[in-house]
Order: structure tokens, then C-alpha cells, then sequence
């Protein structure tokens, strides 16, 4: 993955990120790296929902969701789908470039005008782009056959609201995709997720290089009972 400075009349100052994923070199924006954000903080920040700028950088899982995604073209084309914790959007715009009704969303406002200026960029439909806390959906009740997010399964308080966000936007028998790396967490999440009535499965365990380190990643894979979509 390539890091492209931007011009200096760029406001925010920003860069790109140039991953391959899917067959095609995508263009994401942001705002410089994490360790750069990281110095920005302030004590309020560090409250009770921490605001930490996690979403400048694309992570493994997110690497992999996308490899994921590009693989199910025919499942996703025409279909109403939300990414969860969107971030700097690159899943969003896969599913966009396959034909994906897409909304996306984030807890921060900060990431959304660099993803919706990267879609521009890359030439995909421009997904729904909001801000959301998934504690408190502004969704109707199975709008969505799919669902999916990259590494946002990293704290135990977020077991319950991710799984209810999920059993709320998911009509019958509709798919979540949740993209992590092995963290002890992952089992917890598919246990509360079963107890809801969820079928839950690894569709893929990934292992690739990433900025030098060997890494590895799973698809986790939650049906919701019902229906069928394919």
C-alpha cells in the first residue's frame, strides 16, 4: 500500500492511500497516520466513549473485508447494505462499485468528508454517508439483506449494541460479515450473537503480508433467522 502526499492547499491537510484490493488500486484519503492524530488529542477524548482517531488508518481486517466483499458481486448487486464504523469508507466503496445500495456509517464525523471525496475520486455511486452511535440506530427495522465491518469488535461493551444494531437493520435471513483478527473478544460476540438466534460461522481465514508483518484475519459470518437471501 502507497502513502501519496497531497497538495499543500488541501484543507485539512491530507494524503492518500493507495491499496490494491479486488483487482483495482482504490484511492482512500485522510488525514495523516495515527501517530500524527494521536498528538492532536485532548483530555476530552479520552471520556467514557473515546474518541481515539482509529479511524485514519486501514487496518487488516478492513484489508481483508474488502477482498472479501469483492468476491460477492452477485450476492451484493441491487441489495441494501450498511457498513458498520465505516471510517475512511474503502468497504463502502467496494460495495458501491458492485452495485450495493450502501449505507455507511461512523461514531465520528471526522472520516466522512475524506470517504465521500475518496468515492468521488474512485468513480463508485456515493454510499449514504452518516453519523451514527449504533447504540442508537436511526434505521427502519430490517432495512438491510447485508451488513458488514472491519475490526470494530475490540471491546466487550460493544457485544450487545453491535449485536442488537445487527438483529435491528438485518431483514430475514440477511448476513453480517465482521472482519477481525483473533481477538480473545471473538468468542463472547458469536456466543451472545447465537443466543440471539443467529447462525454464526468463519467464512475465511485470511493470512497475508501487511506493512512488513506477517497477519492474519477472519470473516466471521452471522445469519439472521428467516428468509433467505443468496
Amino acid at each position: 500500500m502507497v502513502t501519496v502526499p497531497l497538495a499543500s492547499q488541501a484543507a485539512p491537510p491530507s494524503e492518500r492511500l493507495l491499496p490494491v484490493v479486488g483487482g483495482r488500486t482504490w484511492i482512500v484519503e485522510r488525514r495523516g497516520d495515527l501517530e500524527a492524530m494521536w498528538q492532536q488529542l485532548g483530555e476530552a477524548d479520552f471520556g467514557p466513549d473515546e474518541r481515539m482517531p482509529y479511524w485514519v488508518e486501514l487496518w487488516p481486517s478492513s484489508l481483508a473485508l474488502g477482498r472479501w466483499l469483492a468476491g460477492q458481486a452477485g450476492a451484493l448487486a441491487g441489495r441494501t447494505c450498511v457498513d458498520i464504523g465505516c471510517g475512511l469508507g474503502l468497504s463502502a466503496m467496494i460495495g458501491a462499485g458492485l452495485g450495493a445500495r450502501v449505507l455507511a456509517f461512523d461514531y465520528e464525523f471526522a472520516p466522512l468528508p475524506f470517504a465521500r471525496r475518496s468515492a468521488a475520486l474512485n468513480g463508485v455511486p456515493q454510499p449514504l454517508w452518516i453519523q451514527m452511535d449504533w447504540r442508537a440506530p436511526a434505521l427502519a427495522p430490517g432495512c438491510a439483506a447485508f451488513a458488514w465491518g472491519g475490526d470494530v469488535m475490540y471491546e466487550l461493551r460493544f457485544v450487545e449494541p453491535v449485536t442488537a444494531l445487527l438483529d435491528h437493520v438485518l431483514a430475514p435471513g440477511g448476513r453480517a460479515w465482521i472482519a477481525e483478527p483473533g481477538r480473545s473478544i471473538r468468542q463472547p460476540f458469536l456466543d451472545h450473537a447465537a443466543a440471539r438466534g443467529f447462525a454464526c460461522s468463519r467464512a475465511l481465514t485470511e493470512r497475508f503480508e501487511h506493512q512488513g508483518h506477517p497477519v492474519t484475519v477472519h470473516i466471521l459470518e452471522l445469519r439472521k433467522p428467516g428468509g433467505a437471501h443468496s
